[in-house]
């Protein structure tokens, strides 16, 4: 955590929320990833807006790392994904696809993900979001204990 700086954290989080209350407003849709992508596959009658909103979060994530690469976790460095414990013996690939499916298997059993609870339904007042957060936070921090990685 020695590449933290509260200036591009509190602008990075404004910019995230100012992303959900203009998707909030102006299409009346809460901002969880989880939930717009889980509704690409089978195509929803709205895929359009899912697919801009979809685009335009990776097009501005790649934007901001190629116009400002200072502002990356490793500076200039390029960010690389965690490597597994080397005591465990998972190759790193295995480890990805581990990783992903208990992401997907936890915005199912969550029905939502950080960002839909954590941002916009915090944001509301959500009870279920505020359990929801408890939660997410709980098991990273257990996580982070179990696996030594931070």
């Amino acid at each position: 955590m020695e590449s933290f700086t509260p200036l591009t954290a509190a602008l990075g989080g404004a910019l995230i929320g100012l992303a959900a209350a203009v998707l909030w407003l102006g299409n009346g849709r809460i901002a969880g990833i989880s939930g717009i992508f889980g509704q690409l596959l089978p195509p929803a009658q709205t895929v359009v807006w899912r697919l801009v909103f979809l685009v335009a979060l990776v097009a501005g994530a790649w934007a901001t790392a190629w116009l400002f690469p200072a502002l990356g976790v490793g500076g200039v460095e390029p960010a690389a994904l965690v490597s597994p414990p080397a005591t465990w013996g998972v190759p790193p690939p295995v480890w990805v696809i581990i990783a992903g499916l208990l992401i997907g298997f936890g915005t199912k059993i969550g029905n939502g993900c950080t960002s839909g609870h954590g941002v916009c339904g915090l944001a509301r007042l959500s009870l279920r979001s505020l359990v929801a957060v408890i939660v997410f936070f709980g098991v990273a921090i257990i996580t982070v204990a179990v696996t030594g990685i931070v």
